[in-house]
């Protein structure tokens, strides 16, 4: 009898416990052109960007791994067919996303906005 009160007890403290945040990058990003970007957990600290409308529609647009809003990884650039070493880095509900070759001498990068 005392192993199921014990029991019931932990798993109401469980059950009323906070919930894990979910990382900053995840969600819907919109760029410039109009086109939705969602970043999705895709392993452990590992986050994986969909195109969600226009040309691109389920492509991949790669993936960073990071905490705390700061992210680096791989950047897809669809139009060229390349991939880049690139960097996230999430403010509020803007997603700064940068690719860059050479060893980081030459980047683009771009301003997404949350939805």
């Amino acid at each position: 009898m005392i192993r199921k009160i014990l029991f019931a007890a932990a798993a109401l403290t469980l059950a009323a416990g906070p919930a894990f945040a979910e990382e900053p990058i995840v969600g819907s990003w919109k760029r410039s052109n109009g086109t939705i970007i969602k970043y999705e957990a895709c392993g452990s600290a590992t986050y994986c960007g969909t195109v969600m409308t226009g040309e691109y529609k389920g492509k991949s647009i790669g993936s960073m791994a990071g905490t705390g809003g700061a992210y680096k990884g791989k950047v897809n650039k669809l139009d060229e067919g390349k991939t880049y070493s690139g960097k996230a880095n999430v403010k509020g509900n803007t997603l700064s996303l940068a690719g860059c070759v050479m060893g980081g001498l030459i980047c683009k990068s771009e301003s997404l906005a949350r939805q």
